[in-house]
């Protein structure tokens, strides 16, 4: 059980899953069962997601970007069965927030691409933040309701579009993305400033949160079967960005940089969380 691993072998688990390695990974390099480096994580992660809700307050951010990330739980949207969706099986979107002078992720949520969830994520992250910000999007047709149900009219909102060019029929077997041919900043509330409406660094984030959550890696057999499972990976992986990793643009953590905490935490610090 997870409880009775040492201590040293649970800091050691929690950190290689931060990082980005498999559970059957970890199970190779240190001798620790699968469904006891899977129940620490789920045990460790909804600590993390609760230390993140209480601390992630009264933030001074002037800038939020947001965006919203794929993956998918048990199998793909278009694999689904009768009785499928009520295990939780299917496409499973994780809303993110971002501010690009900080780094730091003040709000997250693991749900559908669409109104419901989308207003929720608003709702949860406009009471975190302490003033008037500028908030910039995609063209996600659900956030302009949901900016305006979260924040009201205290907000300078922007939304970006940009537009790909058609891949030819050599360049869709690639796995890489189209090139950009045009790009549309509208205004869809306040008074943006127009060359602040931008999404380049929480898509850079989308990429670090591939990197460093194997159940989002693609191409892989590392996707969750459980969205509990998904959901303590995503607040162990965000708590872990947060809080212990050194950002190499800012050279400290992003908690720090918002003048959330005066230092950074360990991956100890994570796991006493859930002691």
């Amino acid at each position: 059980m997870a409880n009775i691993l040492p201590f040293e072998k649970q800091t050691m688990v929690i950190h290689a899953l931060a990082e980005g390695n498999s559970i059957l990974a970890i199970e190779r390099m240190t001798g620790i069962h699968q469904d006891t480096i899977m129940r620490l994580g789920v045990r460790v992660g909804e600590a993390c997601a609760e230390y993140m809700d209480s601390t992630l307050r009264n933030l001074n951010c002037q800038r939020i970007q947001v965006d919203e990330i794929w993956g998918f739980i048990g199998k793909k949207q278009k694999n689904l069965h009768r009785g499928d969706r009520a295990k939780g099986f299917g496409d499973a979107y994780t809303f993110i927030a971002l501010d690009p002078d900080s780094k730091l992720v003040p709000s997250f949520l693991v749900g559908k691409r669409d109104m419901y969830h989308a207003r929720m994520f608003m709702e949860d992250l406009a009471p975190r933040l302490a003033n008037r910000v500028q908030l910039s999007s995609d063209a996600l047709d659900a956030y302009p309701g949901a900016v305006e149900r979260g924040f009201g009219s205290d907000i300078d909102y922007g939304q970006i579009v940009k537009t790909y060019a058609s891949p030819a029929v050599v360049e869709q077997r690639r796995y890489s993305p189209p090139e950009v041919v045009s790009i549309n900043k509208t205004v869809v509330s306040g008074n943006p400033i127009p060359r602040d409406i931008c999404t380049s660094h929480i898509e850079k984030q989308n990429h670090t949160l591939r990197m460093h959550c194997r159940r989002l890696t693609r191409l892989t057999n590392a996707f969750s079967k459980k969205l509990e499972n998904f959901k303590a990976a995503v607040a162990l992986n965000f708590a872990y960005y947060n809080f212990v990793k050194t950002h190499g643009s800012i050279r400290c953590t992003p908690a720090m940089a918002a003048g959330v905490l005066p230092s950074a935490l360990t991956v100890a610090n994570l796991v006493e969380m859930a002691r």
